[in-house]
């Protein structure tokens, strides 16, 4: 069974919502006000929507609410029932300092179909669409994936592109890749993003390398399961986050997850542009609409897509006609 294709655009108009919400803060150095702008806008919309929506990836647990809380029944209950994995505000230092490649982000899968993922460091690897199956291994070693890939792709490592968000713990892989004269895209946020660019026809990324959060992790499985690109991630974890893992059902705490075992059956995923980057420009603010840009993605419906939109600003300006301005 699939998502119902209708949701797409009220999912679209959901992370939209969103991206305006936090745009309002872009440039003032508040990202908690920016997240909480995001992530209320989310949740209006969400609540308009004829679905029997439950937060699988969220901001938090249910007693750090006003957040959008991992469990959280969301929509008007009438509709399908559907998971979601939720990024209100995706690159929240972006927001802050006015930094490219700020997003509101989403996934949707029919009911216990995404990957409940603890809020905890992950291990990634991901190429793209096209290539042979599994090509690319955790446990192979930096120098073994990159060779893999060149060979894969009729190439020499020094034409591979890798992007690997800057991090003192990517110490040791940066320095592999640069023994290998491989091409760097070096991130200081956006772990969703980061991925993304390993699918989009108009990136030179070719292999996404490092650890980043798990969340992240399935919402970027999301997007490459809707275009055919390979992931394999691993949970990271101290003794603390074992535990919760193991109470969240988790019982093999070293397995290796590939797309199919994080994302299962249909999948929509939507990415709106907060602040303009590569993937996508950011919101447009004018004085009667707001113009928003939305990678937009549907497994089964085969969508791969950047949609823009205009919307009109119409309940702000009748409240500021009918108080005189």
């Amino acid at each position: 069974m699939s998502i119902n294709s209708k949701y797409l655009k009220l999912f679209i108009k959901a992370t939209e919502k969103a991206a305006y919400g936090a745009y309002k803060f872009v440039g003032k150095n508040d990202k908690i006000a920016a997240d909480q702008a995001a992530v209320d806008n989310m949740r209006d919309e969400f609540n308009k929507i004829h679905m029997d929506g439950k937060i699988v990836i969220g901001e938090g647990e249910m007693d750090e609410a006003p957040m959008l809380f991992i469990g959280e029944k969301v929509g008007t209950k009438k509709g399908q029932k559907i998971d979601l994995a939720v990024d209100p505000l995706e690159g929240t230092n972006f927001v802050a300092k006015n930094l490219p490649n700020a997003f509101s982000v989403l996934a949707a899968s029919e009911q216990n179909n995404l990957f409940f993922a603890p809020d905890t460091y992950m291990e990634k690897i991901a190429v793209g669409p096209n290539l042979p199956k599994n090509l690319v291994d955790l446990d192979n070693s930096v120098e073994e994936n990159i060779s893999l890939l060149s060979k894969a792709k009729n190439t020499t490592p020094d034409k591979i592109t890798a992007c690997v968000l800057e991090r003192p713990r990517h110490k040791k892989i940066i320095n592999s890749l640069r023994k290998m004269n491989v091409k760097l895209k070096l991130i200081s946020d956006g772990d969703v993003s980061g991925v993304i660019y390993i699918v989009d026809k108009r990136s030179p990324i070719d292999i996404y390398i490092g650890i980043g959060g798990g969340p992240e992790g399935v919402l970027a499985a999301a997007a490459l399961s809707c275009h055919g690109g390979q992931m394999q991630t691993r949970l990271v974890l101290n003794e603390e986050e074992s535990i919760r893992a193991k109470s969240m059902g988790i019982s093999d705490l070293s397995k290796k997850y590939n797309i199919d075992d994080m994302i299962k059956g249909d999948v929509m995923f939507c990415a709106t542009a907060i602040t303009d980057g590569d993937l996508a420009n950011g919101i447009k603010d004018n004085k009667e609409f707001y113009e928003a840009s939305t990678i937009a993605l549907h497994k089964d419906g085969k969508i791969n897509t950047l949609v823009t939109n205009k919307n009109k600003k119409w309940i702000q300006y009748l409240l500021l006609e009918r108080i005189g301005f």
